[in-house]
């Protein structure tokens, strides 16, 4: 597999069950940030840091003892920062397809062994696909600082 994917395959568990006999949400983003973090840590061959996750939503529930995959990608890369693409899919054992179930795109910084931030290789999309997600990095980076001065000017009154 190329070195700007991970894939992570697994089964979900009984421990992994909310009240509502589905799997909980957080042991979803749990799963998203191991995924996610082997794949920026591929990338950057260096520890990252989470520091953003974004535009997450969870499409449908999962069941408890599903076949679980989560796919990461790179999907832009600032000057320390790696931008990764998540999508989450389940299916049962009676399914041949997967389904998905959660997306979101979530952003790390590599740092050295002091914890300061340390450039990362750029990445290049080369495809059509890549390259739109790329956009779709930049539009979610864009409206995140959008957001955040919003909200520190909400602090400030």
């Amino acid at each position: 597999m190329a070195k700007n994917k991970t894939t992570f395959q697994f089964l979900s568990e009984p421990t992994d069950v909310n009240f509502g006999g589905k799997v909980h949400g957080g042991v979803v983003m749990k799963w998203i940030d191991q995924t996610a973090y082997t794949c920026a840590r591929n990338w950057s061959e260096s520890y990252c840091v989470t520091v953003y996750v974004g535009g997450i939503r969870f499409y449908k529930s999962i069941s408890i003892g599903d076949v679980i995959k989560i796919d990461a990608t790179v999907i832009y890369t600032g000057k320390t920062s790696i931008h990764i693409a998540v999508d989450v899919y389940a299916k049962n054992f009676s399914q041949k397809e997967y389904e998905k179930k959660t997306h979101c795109v979530i952003v790390f910084v590599a740092v050295d062994p002091e914890g300061k931030p340390i450039e990362v290789i750029k990445w290049k999309p080369v495809t059509e696909t890549e390259q739109k997600l790329e956009k779709y990095a930049l539009r979610l980076k864009r409206a995140q600082r959008v957001l955040m001065m919003k909200w520190n000017n909400f602090l400030r009154h």
